[in-house]
């Protein structure tokens, strides 16, 4: 288990170039060390500042700002961003991210929070600190080392420097205090404090539930299955890229089934990963059709998750997320031998998951017809203790405790 030590010239160029600019990435920060480091300022962003206000910075937001306003804190956060039109509370100051306000801001924050990796090349001081989120809990595709040879070496490298910054990375189970090890090639502090943006799951599904329903202009007793297909550009191949994102789905038999088997009228609401969403308009289909609902620009998906009642994806860790919410949840691999080989062995059979797989039409709706939600229901809460799930919609008021004691320590 390791990283493709193996480079081509072309690569070995690209690296160079990627230190060397890194290096002078560093040079910036060490300029921006006239000025002090704040406290009381906490600067967030998500997947590498191109999503919005979403997943679990959010969830820590949204608890630092309830708590500001009952007097009980008093942080600053400002949201690094690519699309300064992304709404936002008001009390969050949008920053957009250019190159000297991400190198002030960071430079002068207390506390950064984030989803995903730090420009390569950003220097931290000794009075701040860096909270890892991560973007997936239990996964069913590999990350870092998990991918042995097909993690490119650049990938390695930044993902290492990364993650010899971080302070904490927060989990939510045991399965993700040992996988984030080699996950994201990190050997610092792992904090069990549950993950923020599960909150939403356990807290909020009424609330969801009728905001879904009211938001997109659909009838409060209509159901909805939320199809999340997971990120494809960036392989290690290189052959498929974000604008070819596309689905052999037959979603009017896929309704029809689901209408059948569960009852009552179903919508579906199709959401791309943020960093497809963020180069495109929405998931390529020629079945528009008034059921068929594109939320990909939406920012935060577990809101969507929440409100929703079933859940379907080819290899999303938010599966089992939408499990954790109580969703019946459906795997759909039509491309499962490709997507391995380009990305890896996967972290779970799929055959031993408590979703059933389909790698074609016919299976899924097989798969949906004869779904058995008590056997579906023992199954998952057997796989949840497998894996040491800690989930109890308290991880957002942990993590602002978190914040608290490490601010009053220094």
């Amino acid at each position: 288990m390791g990283y493709n030590e193996k480079s081509s010239l072309s690569e070995r160029i690209y690296i160079g170039k990627r230190r060397w600019k890194a290096f002078l990435y560093g040079l910036a920060f060490d300029a921006c060390r006239i000025f002090p480091v704040d406290p009381k300022k906490v600067v967030m962003w998500t997947f590498e500042c191109g999503g919005g206000y979403g997943c679990s910075p959010k969830y820590v937001a949204e608890e630092i700002l309830r708590q500001n306003r009952e007097g009980i804190t008093d942080y600053k956060i400002f949201w690094l961003m690519n699309d300064m039109a992304k709404e936002f509370p008001k009390e969050i100051i949008k920053i957009k991210n250019t190159f000297w306000h991400r190198v002030y801001h960071l430079s002068t924050a207390g506390i950064w929070v984030s989803n995903s990796r730090t420009f390569y090349g950003t220097k931290k001081r000794k009075r701040q600190r860096y909270i890892q989120t991560w973007h997936a809990t239990i996964c069913i595709k590999p990350i870092g080392k998990y991918r042995g040879n097909l993690l490119p070496k650049m990938a390695y490298i930044v993902s290492r420097y990364d993650s010899s910054l971080i302070d904490y990375v927060l989990s939510g189970s045991k399965w993700c205090d040992d996988m984030y090890r080699d996950g994201l090639i990190y050997d610092g502090r792992i904090i069990k404090t549950g993950t923020p943006r599960c909150d939403v799951l356990i807290n909020q599904k009424e609330e969801k539930h009728r905001q879904m329903r009211e938001e997109y202009q659909i009838p409060q007793e209509a159901n909805i299955l939320l199809y999340a297909p997971t990120f494809r550009g960036g392989s290690q191949s290189g052959k498929r890229s974000v604008d070819a994102e596309e689905t052999s789905i037959d979603f009017r038999r896929l309704i029809e089934s689901l209408e059948k088997r569960f009852g009552g009228s179903w919508y579906i609401f199709l959401r791309l990963h943020p960093q497809l969403a963020a180069n495109m308009g929405g998931l390529h289909t020629e079945q528009a059709w008034e059921r068929l609902i594109d939320v990909s620009q939406r920012p935060d998906m577990n809101e969507i998750i929440a409100g929703s009642d079933a859940f379907l994806t080819d290899y999303s860790s938010a599966i089992f997320e939408a499990a954790m919410a109580g969703l019946p949840g459906f795997l759909y691999a039509d491309d499962l031998e490709e997507y391995v080989k380009d990305r890896g062995d996967l972290m779970f059979d799929m055959e031993k998951l408590p979703f059933s797989c389909a790698l074609n039409n016919e299976e899924l709706i097989r798969n949906i017809l004869e779904f058995d939600r008590d056997k579906y229901e023992k199954d998952v809460e057997v796989f949840m203790e497998m894996v040491g799930n800690k989930e109890d919609g308290k991880a957002s008021r942990r993590v602002v405790k978190l914040m608290e004691r490490g601010r009053k320590r220094r």
